[in-house]
């Protein structure tokens, strides 16, 4: 019998473009998943941000999740978002209960200089948290000098 060979590693390829194309291909079709798994340890929220010139808006998606559940924090110019979720579902079923339990922790930290945080508001609605983060007005420097 044959045994695998470690991905893109077979000694039977030959210089032709053709052999490569359809080696890579078994490697890929044997090594990849049709349906990619979300690696919660990696992954985190998405996020949006816009800037217009008065504030900026940041955007970010967090499907099932509730306010309680999110801080907001701006420190040294950065603006961070925590989620903390938890998850109970208690199920009783003839003689014994089930329960699952899950927890999600969740953090993103987004460079915002120049804003006024006393002025920083956020609503979550449907899934998205908005967040308008008013920019400081910039005062006008400059002035004409008068030569003598």
């Amino acid at each position: 019998m044959f045994g695998l060979t470690p991905f893109n590693n077979n000694p039977i390829r030959k210089s032709n473009s053709f052999n490569n194309d359809f080696y890579d291909m078994i490697d890929d079709f044997f090594n990849n998943s049709f349906l990619p798994v979300r690696n919660l340890y990696n992954d985190t929220f998405k996020v949006d941000v816009k800037e217009s010139d008065k504030d900026y808006l940041v955007e970010a998606e967090l499907p099932g999740i509730n306010k309680e559940d999110v801080k907001l924090d701006y420190n040294d110019s950065r603006l961070t978002i925590n989620v903390n979720h938890e998850e109970n579902v208690d199920e009783e079923k003839d003689y014994y209960i089930h329960r699952e339990r899950k927890r999600t922790s969740m953090q993103r930290g987004i460079y915002l200089k120049d804003i006024v945080p006393e002025e920083i508001s956020a609503q979550l609605k449907d899934g998205v948290l908005k967040i308008v983060v008013p920019k400081k007005e910039k005062s006008d420097n400059t002035f004409n000098i008068e030569v003598n």
